[in-house]
């Protein structure tokens, strides 16, 4: 029987776990109010899953979860408010090793938790039977690339890392962090959306399906795609449209590629990875003769959002089989697999993440199912693989 700790300040959200998880009949539970007790129970209760909370009084749900990596990785689920403070917070936690997070409702906090039922309860089986990753950015601080293996380490970075943690930059006043990097990050937007239009349009896409797991995998593999990677990266993450505008903005900062998030209609351009807007969908198409990535509402017809699928067959209308390379890495479901197989079979390049590091196999398994993966590989090689297939050297440091 699989053991829950359930940390949460609010007598209401316990209660809500407990009578959600008595119904499945096949969790032990423990609860913890604060970040303090979390750490009690780790060694006591010994749990198989956690959730979470961020904001509680005497030791915050960051601050436990860098120790519990640490002390007895354990499969952790973050449980967020949905807001701009937030997002950034939940993002340096999945960083840290949370395997995956769920937003509180809004406003009467009883009248929305029948709306995250199912989805915790999902979240909540997912995590227990995923793998932890616990080490590579938590020991050193996130953007410290020295602990990864096969990353370009520092001197492969284009910007100057930040003296501090994301993390204790917003603990000391995210309101004005968020500001700023809305600010840098419509910048960079302008600028890449400027030069895009005196380039011609690539030579082919590298298209990365990720899901769960997704933000800690991503920041193992694109910081080790060179500053002179000649095809764009399009990145499909599952991720809430709040998420992925900071997730872009993080990214940027430890990466020789510039990274965006699509909001609009963009040109695609070599020295770029594109990561379409979370609560939407997006494809390749041609627009003014232009290689573009395009939003567009969420497809009724596609469970998950953004979707793989919906981008890999959109760029199969618009590319040759040989100009595109699909990546798939952890993720729960098998968004994209068959549009992946489709791309091998056609004589496309595919590449999956090994079942060895996916936080879950899902989606990866998925496409080795199928027969429809070129190449499989543990996360650290991923890049690699892609580095190679389009004739760049890896950077060794």
């Amino acid at each position: 029987m699989p053991k829950l700790l359930v940390v949460d300040d609010s007598a209401l959200m316990r209660k809500f776990f407990r009578d959600l998880f008595a119904e499945e009949n096949g969790y032990q539970l423990e609860f913890a109010r604060n970040g303090r007790e979390a750490l009690e129970q780790l060694h006591a209760f010994q749990p198989d899953v956690i959730t979470l909370d961020i904001n509680m009084p005497e030791m915050d749900g960051l601050t436990a979860l860098s120790e519990i990596m640490v002390q007895r990785p354990t499969p952790t689920l973050m449980v967020s408010s949905l807001s701009q403070r937030d997002a950034l917070i939940t993002l340096e936690a999945l960083a840290l090793g949370a395997v995956d997070y769920v937003g509180k409702p809004g406003g009467t906090i009883s009248l929305g938790m029948a709306d995250i039922a199912q989805d915790l309860k999902t979240k909540v089986r997912t995590a227990s039977r995923s793998r932890v990753r616990s080490g590579v950015l938590a020991s050193t601080g996130v953007g410290d690339t020295s602990a990864r293996t096969g990353s370009a380490g520092a001197t492969a970075l284009r910007r100057e890392r930040p003296a501090s943690r994301p993390a204790a930059a917003a603990r000391a006043g995210t309101g004005g962090l968020a500001a700023r990097l809305t600010a840098e990050h419509a910048a960079i937007q302008a600028s890449a959306a400027s030069v895009a239009r005196h380039v011609e349009d690539p030579a082919g896409v590298v298209v990365i399906g990720v899901s769960t797991g997704g933000p800690r995998a991503l920041e193992e593999v694109l910081p080790a795609l060179p500053a002179n990677l000649p095809w764009p990266v399009v990145v499909i993450q599952h991720m809430p449209a709040l998420f992925t505008g900071a997730f872009a903005q993080r990214l940027d900062q430890y990466c020789a590629l510039t990274v965006q998030e699509v909001t609009t209609n963009t040109p695609l351009a070599a020295g770029n990875v594109y990561i379409a807007r979370g609560g939407a969908d997006a494809i390749l198409a041609r627009r003014a003769g232009r290689l573009c990535m395009s939003p567009r509402p969420e497809d009724p017809n596609q469970f998950w959002h953004p979707s793989v699928t919906l981008m890999m067959e959109s760029a199969m209308k618009v590319l040759e089989p040989g100009q595109l390379i699909g990546v798939m890495l952890t993720g729960m479901g098998n968004d994209g697999a068959d549009a992946m197989t489709a791309l091998k079979t056609a004589g496309g390049r595919t590449v999956a993440e090994s079942e060895d590091t996916a936080v879950v196999f899902g989606m990866p398994g998925e496409l080795v199912r199928r027969g429809g993966a070129s190449k499989i590989a543990p996360i650290d090689q991923v890049a690699s693989v892609i580095n190679r297939w389009l004739g760049v050297r890896t950077p060794v440091f």
